[in-house]
């Protein structure tokens, strides 16, 4: 076990760093901040590389299970002061744990889908909170992978992983180009299911219980034309008051849920 006094120290300076996405990507490694979220990047298989703790602030017994369990995995636990763990730790919320580990590496290609599986697509997204929202919601519903075409944001940065509580690690999440998310969702006869705010069909109308795949774009320009094909159908939610549109980790609860309560009650 080390300890760190300085917030000028070299290990220091380099967690901080990865709260930037160019040196997460450079690397390839994220910083994870929260017990929670480190208890799930340890079910989802994430190699922790060193976790800093502030023994003052790391006292719950959700927090001491994951010091145990990083001790377990072989990461390296750093002692760190008050004014330390405030210089590492992200946005307000302070938990005494917190980690770097190795980036995950997901791709399309090697993404296994369980029998008639439910899927996300997001294309485009651009808030790394509406990202991790979106995860958060599709691990409550049951959906077998999210896949993000043409990303705005990374899908490890620190506002998503917080937002998804952790589910980013645990449910299937990979990126792609919004070419080649079509192409595969094609090749493997999914159902593509798309969110427009100028559809005709309400979501309600639809078919989930067969392989189908829920596509949403982003906050500020909707889907591309890329999904806009014969093959593609697209769904609204009906909007009764003054706005046209919900943020898209709302629109995602409600369709995910609708297609989960027609798998649950309706035979297909």
């Amino acid at each position: 076990m080390l300890e760190i006094t300085s917030v000028h120290n070299p290990r220091v300076k380099a967690a901080v760093r990865l709260r930037d996405r160019r040196y997460r990507e450079k690397q390839g490694q994220i910083l994870i901040d929260g017990a929670r979220e480190l208890l799930r990047a340890f079910e989802g298989g994430v190699k922790l590389l060193e976790v800093f703790t502030c023994d003052k602030l790391c006292d719950s017994a959700e927090g001491r299970r994951a010091l145990a369990v990083a001790l377990e995995q072989g990461a390296q636990i750093i002692h760190v002061t008050e004014p330390v763990f405030e210089k590492l730790a992200f946005g307000q919320r302070a938990e005494g744990v917190l980690a770097v580990a190795e980036m995950p590496l997901r791709k399309l290609a090697d993404m296994q889908l369980p029998d008639n599986p439910l899927l996300a697509v997001l294309e485009g997204v651009e808030k790394p909170g509406n990202l991790g929202a979106v995860v958060r919601s599709a691990d409550a519903a049951g959906i077998a992978a999210v896949i993000a075409a043409d990303p705005v944001v990374d899908l490890y940065n620190p506002n998503a992983i917080r937002a998804s509580l952790g589910a980013i690690f645990t449910v299937p999440v990979c990126a792609d180009t919004a070419m080649a998310v079509l192409d595969w969702l094609r090749r493997r006869g999914i159902k593509i299911v798309a969110a427009r705010v100028d559809a005709s069909r309400v979501y309600t109308e639809i078919d989930y219980r067969h392989p189908t795949a829920v596509v949403l774009g982003s906050e500020a320009r909707g889907l591309s034309r890329l999904w806009d094909s014969p093959d593609v159908t697209a769904v609204r939610l009906p909007m009764l008051g003054k706005v046209d549109s919900l943020n898209v980790s709302a629109a995602a609860a409600v369709i995910f849920y609708e297609a989960r309560r027609q798998r649950d009650t309706v035979p297909p």
